[in-house]
């Protein structure tokens, strides 16, 4: 599967759409290279990892207490810093990001998530490598 996005949900957005054609292309280019024994070389690329969910701010009866601060908002896959707004509440407070590590969110404030007590995901940079690629041919 690919899932591409972020956007909300019921809406096609054409942008959104040519990125997932896009994606696929490559795939089937890829598989058909590979099938006619191109070697491909070692590369290393970036990805993120899923570090875990992070629920709203939420009272004893459950209830969420703050929304995705404004300078977060929009900004799935950028870094966030220990002490970047996270959140912030009716009254106007700011509820910083208490971290020893840089993070970068995604999914942050999306309506399908929050019945899951989900206002973002926390992942981690890192790098992986792959080894050449060549079809064995026996």
């Amino acid at each position: 599967g690919v899932e591409v996005g972020p956007q909300p949900q019921g809406v096609a957005r054409a942008d959104v759409l040519d990125k997932m054609r896009k994606i696929v292309k490559h795939g089937l280019d890829f598989v058909q290279l590979f099938n006619e024994g191109k070697e491909f070389p070692p590369c290393t690329i970036e990805v993120f990892k899923i570090m875990e969910k992070v629920d709203y701010p939420r009272n004893k009866n459950g209830e969420i207490i703050a929304i995705i601060h404004p300078k977060l908002q929009d900004q799935d896959w950028q870094p966030l810093k220990n002490g970047d707004p996270l959140f912030l509440t009716p009254g106007g407070e700011v509820i910083p990001y208490q971290g020893n590590c840089t993070v970068y969110p995604t999914f942050i404030n999306e309506a399908a998530y929050y019945e899951k007590k989900q206002a973002f995901v926390k992942t981690e940079k890192i790098k992986l490598t792959a080894k050449h690629l060549r079809l064995s041919v026996s």
